[in-house]
């Protein structure tokens, strides 16, 4: 397995509908670690680790979005070194 992590933040109309909970429930099904965390500027920040294959596919999955979400900007910076996440969470 090949390590990845990345934080990616997520511009758009991504909170108030539901975008951290699908993040959560993608994340899952991906069996990849972090969190996701609404930002004061409106934004959504997520930090996913896990194998490097899977880590892509939840970007390519969180440039949708949710249904009524809708994805304007989104960046990544990516990373080497663990922070250790022993689960996938959302932060409040």
């Amino acid at each position: 397995m090949a390590f990845a992590g990345a934080r990616i933040i997520i511009d758009g109309v991504v909170q108030g509908v539901g975008f951290r909970y699908w993040t959560f429930n993608t994340a899952r099904k991906l069996n990849i670690l972090g969190y996701v965390a609404n930002l004061p500027d409106g934004s959504v920040e997520a930090v996913a680790e896990g194998e490097r294959g899977l880590i892509e596919e939840f970007i390519k999955a969180v440039k949708i979005g949710p249904t009524y979400s809708d994805v304007t900007n989104l960046s990544v910076e990516w990373y080497n070194q663990p922070r250790n996440y022993k689960e996938f969470t959302i932060k409040l």
